[in-house]
């Protein structure tokens, strides 16, 4: 036993993040980390980075793609601020990723990939390893090309493919410092590279030997041990957003006794929906990729008309491009689910990087008033219940709802607690079966539903499109009235799913007089700050909206009860310019547009700020 495995300190959490050139495989690296550690008993939280440019020149920074994972023996809600640990692949990396990490931070280099080549690739003008820049750190210098090459030499690959082993060669090494066995990674390897066998074992080597090179060359004075979160018993799987709205849409359909449809034009971030359902055809699953966005809805909404449970999926750009079909799903008052997976912008803007800029296009942003249901998760998890949630609407409703995921939420992972059969909503779905009482636009006395008839019954034929409609009877009309009355009731019909909805929840400090609200994925950062915040003696609470459109139905009472009123949102201040409208209350915006989630730190300075100012 070396030196440095006596001096394993304890850890309640820790940070770490793997940065390389977009071929290196740190998303592939972080994974596995992340799976073993879930398989350890560690809460995780992931937030994988990818470059915005498809092929951006190799070691340059915007080729820099990053995995950056939190892992802990505690209740834990974000992937972390700032990295304890950063593992640079090559200078571009150390570039991209410097000014994030604290003073202290341990920073594992590939001291061979800073040569002249890589240097200028990256900009540098100095090399950093030899001027004083990095001084403020722990710096482990390791050659970690050469070295791999070394450990795979018995593979027989040739000098390209033997070099890009080198994330395992850097994963063992981290595996190392964190006290992670190597067995998963080494079986998840075998059944991978089954066909390639030399593949297969340098990559098993390359792991294998940097686990050996930490222990043996003691390259670290201390190692770390992150033991097991006291979780609430029951089945877990480690689970990314997008996967946990493909599995909950699939699970709707299940409840329901309905084919599933969804169909889709691949666009980052939402391409994974499509990938996972794609997988799930035994379920009953039909995908469908389309020429583009617009026959991507239209099949969608054909789907919806025949009868099966549809959906749609896309991302901003996408959005304005299924807006008029939006428009025509309202106006058929046809059961679909339409899943914004949220980007920056505008236009075709940082396709890799995550905002919450849709939420005013979704509500607004179609052709006359057209109100239909906004709803978003607020945790990777949580996609599977607010898809779920988004099903029940549309087919109680008649209506088309929007699911507002976003790119932080789709890629980033949590170990799901496997939920009950039992513990799932019921999802019922009647057709119109009675050609004697049939009437297309009589409504449900509760909700204001349409009927839903399946076409090809004889008897209950009746008109669809995108023309104003006949009360009761369905038939186009152009009648002033006949207009007004169906738009109310269309408004109406929206309004009304308040009635179905929970209360707007309040958390922190019961006596606080500033509340902070928030909306979809920002909540591990808000609930994080909130309780920092009530642990150091500062009344604070906050609120989390789950349903935008409809609001819940407390939101009113819950705003007016307090003095402050605080909103952190990541766009220019749609849910701020909400809020103040609709209940005509003046806010302090905290608003973020960098294609990154908030930081802990920049909530509990701005919060800080706000309640210093009240007592001044």
């Amino acid at each position: 036993m070396s030196e440095a495995v006596q001096t394993r300190r304890t850890l309640a959490s820790a940070t770490i993040r793997f940065a390389g050139d977009s071929g290196d495989g740190m998303q592939l690296t972080g994974t596995q980390f992340t799976n073993t550690s879930a398989t350890l008993g560690n809460d995780i939280s992931t937030f994988p980075d990818f470059p915005a440019e498809i092929r951006a020149p190799a070691g340059t920074v915007p080729g820099v793609s990053g995995f950056q994972i939190r892992f802990a023996s505690e209740d834990i809600h974000t992937p972390g601020d700032r990295p304890d640990v950063l593992v640079a692949m090559n200078p571009a990396a150390l570039k991209a990723n410097l000014d994030e990490l604290p003073n202290g931070a341990l920073l594992i280099i590939n001291q061979d990939s800073f040569n002249k080549s890589g240097l200028k690739k990256a900009e540098y003008v100095t090399n950093p390893l030899e001027d004083d820049s990095l001084s403020k750190y722990r710096v482990v210098l390791v050659p970690l090309s050469s070295l791999t090459e070394r450990a795979v030499e018995e593979a027989g690959l040739n000098k390209k493919a033997a070099e890009r082993c080198k994330n395992f060669f850097a994963l063992g090494i981290m595996y190392y410092l964190y006290d992670r066995p190597l067995e998963q990674s080494l079986e998840w390897i075998a059944k991978k590279f089954a066909n390639k066998e030399d593949i297969q074992k340098a990559n098993q080597l390359a792991l294998k030997a940097g686990y050996h090179y930490a222990d043996t060359a003691e390259i670290f004075s201390d190692t770390y041990r992150v033991p097991q979160a006291k979780l609430d018993q029951g089945t877990y799987r480690g689970l990314t957003g997008n996967a946990a709205l493909a599995m909950g849409m699939v699970a709707a359909g299940q409840i329901a006794k309905k084919p599933l449809f969804y169909g889709s034009y691949p666009i980052t971030p939402a391409s994974d929906v499509l990938h996972e359902l794609a997988k799930l055809r035994h379920f009953g699953v039909r995908t469908f990729q389309a020429e583009d966005e617009i026959a991507a809805i239209g099949a969608a909404i054909g789907a919806a008309f025949g009868g099966a449970l549809a959906s749609t999926g896309t991302s901003g750009p996408g959005i304005c491009l299924k807006s008029e079909a939006m428009g025509l799903a309202v106006m058929t008052e046809l059961p679909l689910v339409i899943l914004n997976v949220q980007r920056a912008g505008p236009s075709t803007g940082m396709p890799t990087k995550t905002e919450q800029s849709d939420l005013l296009q979704v509500i607004w942003g179609r052709n006359g008033d057209s109100p239909l249901p906004v709803i978003a998760p607020a945790t990777p998890g949580e996609c599977f219940t607010m898809a779920l949630e988004a099903c029940r609407i549309a087919v109680n409703y008649m209506t088309p709802v929007v699911l507002l995921s976003d790119g932080y939420l789709a890629n980033g992972a949590e170990p799901w607690k496997v939920p009950s059969l039992d513990s799932l909503p019921e999802i019922k779905i009647s057709h119109e079966v009675d050609p004697e009482s049939f009437q297309p636009y009589e409504r449900d006395p509760e909700t204001l539903a349409r009927p839903w008839a399946v076409p090809g019954q004889v008897g209950l034929e009746h008109r669809i499109g995108g023309l104003e409609k006949q009360d009761i009877k369905g038939n186009v009309s152009y009648d002033p009235a006949n207009h007004q009355r169906m738009t109310d009731l269309r408004t109406q019909k929206i309004e009304g799913i308040t009635k179905t909805i929970p209360d707007l929840e309040v958390y922190g400090d019961p006596e606080a007089d500033t509340l902070v609200l928030g909306w979809g994925g920002t909540y591990g950062s808000l609930l994080t700050a909130i309780n920092q915040m009530n642990s150091e003696g500062h009344k604070v609470a906050a609120a989390h909206f789950r349903y935008l459109n409809p609001f819940p139905p407390n939101t009113g009472e819950v705003i007016q009860r307090y003095k402050k009123i605080l909103v952190c949102e990541l766009n220019n201040g749609q849910l701020d310019v909400l809020i103040k409208s609709r209940f005509v209350r003046q806010t302090e915006p905290l608003l973020k547009v960098k294609g990154k989630p908030f930081q802990v730190s920049e909530l509990t300075e701005f919060i800080k700020k706000h309640l210093a100012d009240d007592q001044a």
